[in-house]
């Protein structure tokens, strides 16, 4: 039985971007400086350009996206939403699944929707070079790409640990044009004094946006770039969930839950977001759209971090945020989902969390790579190591519909393919994985050290 693959044309990409800070029950808590007092337009301004700050702490319901950053997209969207009746089929469950597909971009993942967006703002700012972090690699493909087409350089700083283990990435990213460090690197200060205490330090994302922040703010024609957290990220993939509502009428149907993986929250809001204003008027049919955001159990911040300000990066360059975390000095294991490797969370995704909004769970290693190898048997699309949670979930859900009876539609955000991650499907199909549950006294050790906030 074939896949249903329902798509729509060019002319229906969405015009506006949704800011779902329009629609949150109680307004967004400021990011804050170091002295504690909310950052102005003016520092952050040291590393972005004023159209993104702009973004970043609006409230406007609906932004307009730039006839330019609509024009790159059209090189992959709109994306499919495809049903999965193979998979429905092999797990003889009653539960239709659906799948976003973002795999089909030129870096292979959704992280492009923001990044040109990005790429475009600084090119009009005036701005030559971008510096950025990436942990499985996808996002630094993702700038690389966008920097080549609107011409900016691009340096990112590769988490050492996916640095090696994905060489094919770096590859993509080099010939996008784009320089690549593995981090901790002695391109700063930063990476030099972490590399003193420990040459072995095998990084982390925070490590990493410390050294990209750290290198933008010493250059006037240098912005950051970051590829999830922040507000602007969330309401750039935002473009993901509406082409989904449109799709979903197409067909007549509607999600009773929706599962996205889940690291610093761009997938998850992409998808998300644009149905929290449906939940607020009582959802489709008198029913709320679940919502759930799924991470690691080896880097399981929404679960099991806590909600206070803290940085976004290792070093506290980046202000001070409200957010589920770990602790910003938090070391993850050298898990295969490096995209889901981070201290935090977006801020929107974790007071979403905190008010009980959406839901949250935690997935381990193994059981992610059985359900990404049960996915691509069926449908054929080998996923991304990130996207293989949002499949656990989405086929445990469906084994449950199956007790039950309960025939729910079910959408997952299949983030992106895991065509240069087959380094890890290796060492899975060698039974060389392990399951990492983080220990609790490390949690708590790494809390201790949250900054000291009101």
């Amino acid at each position: 039985m074939e896949s249903l693959r329902i798509t729509l044309d060019q002319s229906e990409i969405p015009t506006h971007w949704y800011n779902v800070v329009a629609d949150l029950p109680t307004p967004p808590l400021p990011p804050l400086a170091a002295d504690g007092e909310p950052v102005s337009p003016e520092q952050m301004g040291a590393i972005f350009p004023a159209a993104i700050i702009e973004q970043e702490m609006s409230g406007e319901r609906w932004i307009p996206i730039p006839e330019p950053v609509r024009e790159v997209y059209r090189l992959w969207r709109p994306s499919p939403l495809i049903r999965a009746r193979r998979l429905e089929e092999l797990l003889a469950t009653p539960a239709r699944i659906y799948y976003k597909y973002e795999g089909v971009s030129p870096a292979g993942s959704h992280k492009p929707n923001t990044a040109v967006a990005q790429a475009f703002y600084n090119q009009q700012a005036g701005i030559k070079r971008i510096t950025t972090e990436t942990g499985a690699g996808q996002w630094g493909c993702s700038m690389a790409f966008a920097g080549q087409m609107f011409g900016l350089d691009v340096r990112v700083y590769m988490v050492k640990v996916s640095f090696q283990q994905k060489p094919y990435r770096r590859s993509m990213m080099q010939t996008w044009g784009a320089e690549v460090f593995a981090s901790p690197s002695p391109m700063t200060q930063t990476g030099r004094d972490l590399l003193a205490s420990d040459p072995d330090n095998q990084g982390s994302l925070g490590i990493a946006i410390s050294e990209a922040v750290e290198d933008a703010a010493g250059r006037a024609d240098t912005s950051y770039a970051l590829g999830s957290v922040l507000n602007h990220v969330a309401l750039h993939q935002t473009i993901i969930g509406q082409e989904a509502k449109k799709q979903f009428e197409k067909v007549a149907d509607w999600p009773d839950v929706i599962f996205a993986p889940c690291g610093g929250g761009s997938s998850f809001a992409g998808l998300a977001f644009p149905f929290i204003a449906d939940n607020a008027a009582g959802g489709r049919n008198g029913r709320p759209t679940r919502l759930v955001a799924v991470e690691p159990t080896s880097c399981p911040t929404l679960t099991r971090g806590a909600y206070a300000y803290d940085f976004g990066d290792a070093s506290g360059f980046t202000p001070l945020m409200k957010m589920y975390t770990l602790g910003h000095d938090f070391m993850p294991p050298g898990i295969h989902a490096g995209g889901l490797r981070y201290h935090g969370d977006s801020p929107l995704v974790s007071q979403l969390y905190h008010e009980g909004l959406i839901e949250a769970v935690a997935v381990a290693q193994l059981a992610t790579f059985e359900a990404g190898v049960m996915f691509s048997r069926a449908e054929g699309i080998i996923p991304a190591p990130e996207s293989n949670h949002a499949l656990r979930a989405a086929i445990d859900e469906a084994l449950r519909c199956k007790r039950s009876g309960e025939a729910k539609t079910i959408l997952v955000n299949l983030t992106g393919h895991g065509h240069f991650d087959m380094a890890a499907y290796d060492r899975y199909f060698a039974g060389e994985l392990d399951d990492f549950e983080y220990p609790a006294e490390a949690i708590r050790a790494s809390l201790e050290n949250l900054p000291k906030v009101g």
